[in-house]
């Protein structure tokens, strides 16, 4: 029985430390390391055409569209699911953030987002970012990507 304890003992103390309870919300752990959250981000990603830039979302942020958001965001977009890169919480500290540069986009941080328009979202989503690892997800049609983008609003409790 001791030579259990001390096993059990042993294993629990040298666990890697994003498997202890030593993880703090929003924070990524890897190797012992903490990864925060950029905040704010700045890019260069060129503006979208100002017909497209002008644009808002047309759809309501019900439950309905939130949640369809949320499904795509995390299963069902392709080429890919935004939470791969952007994370299950939308902080961009997805399981590939480490591979990315830039970084991926931060939806939790209010100050990058509040001067985000909708329609560059839309932009961005529909047709990709040059220069970066966000690809055009052209085989969405516009209302999904109008309930993504409530979804990823939501984050930074812009929509609330």
């Amino acid at each position: 029985m001791i030579r259990i304890v001390a096993l059990w003992i042993i294993l629990w103390a040298t666990m890697p430390v994003s498997l202890t309870w030593a993880t703090h919300p929003g924070v990524k752990m890897e190797g012992g390391l903490e990864f925060l959250p950029l905040c704010p981000q700045m890019r260069t990603t060129p503006n979208a055409p100002d017909e497209v830039l002008r644009l808002t979302n047309p759809l309501p942020p019900s439950p309905e569209n939130i949640f369809a958001g949320q499904t795509l965001f995390h299963f069902d977009a392709q080429p890919g699911p935004c939470r791969v890169c952007h994370g299950i919480s939308g902080n961009g500290l997805g399981i590939l953030f480490r591979e990315l540069t830039p970084s991926p986009r931060n939806f939790t941080c209010n100050q990058t987002m509040t001067g985000l328009p909708d329609g560059q979202l839309f932009w961005v989503i529909k047709n990709g970012s040059p220069e970066t690892a966000m690809p055009a997800y052209k085989n969405l049609d516009d209302e999904q990507i109008w309930q993504v983008i409530h979804y990823i609003r939501h984050f930074s409790n812009e929509e609330d």
